[in-house]
């Protein structure tokens, strides 16, 4: 028995909005724990609906900017080199109204799935 779980192939998941998202750990690809890591691309003017999720949602930009509107209160602009973390039962929303594509890395506690993520349409 491994103490280990080595990923090569992590799960490409599904969009329709021009987002690159690769689940390395979660529920799609390697089921291990109850948590996901995915580093994901969202292209420049991408966004997505609000989201009230039951998971804290950790962000780290490794280039570009990320636009997060918390709680209909706070508009906060991540940029390169800084980290946020959005914890379960915020109203969220997520975007890049900028020029440039934006890459990060997302860890979610515990792991995203379609039913914790509460997106409203």
């Amino acid at each position: 028995m491994k103490n280990y779980e080595l990923q090569t192939k992590p799960f490409i998941v599904p969009t329709n909005d021009g987002k690159l998202i690769e689940e390395h750990f979660g529920k799609a690809s390697i089921d291990i724990g109850d948590y996901s890591f995915a580093h994901m691309i969202a292209p420049a003017g991408w966004s997505e609906s609000f989201q009230t999720p039951e998971f804290d949602e950790i962000t780290y930009i490794f280039s570009g900017k990320k636009k997060i509107e918390v709680d209909c209160e706070e508009i906060i602009i991540l940029e390169k080199n800084q980290s946020i973390c959005v914890k379960k039962g915020s109203r969220v929303r997520y975007s890049n109204p900028f020029e440039e594509p934006c890459e990060y890395v997302s860890v979610c506690v515990p792991a995203f799935t379609i039913d914790r993520v509460n997106r409203k349409k």
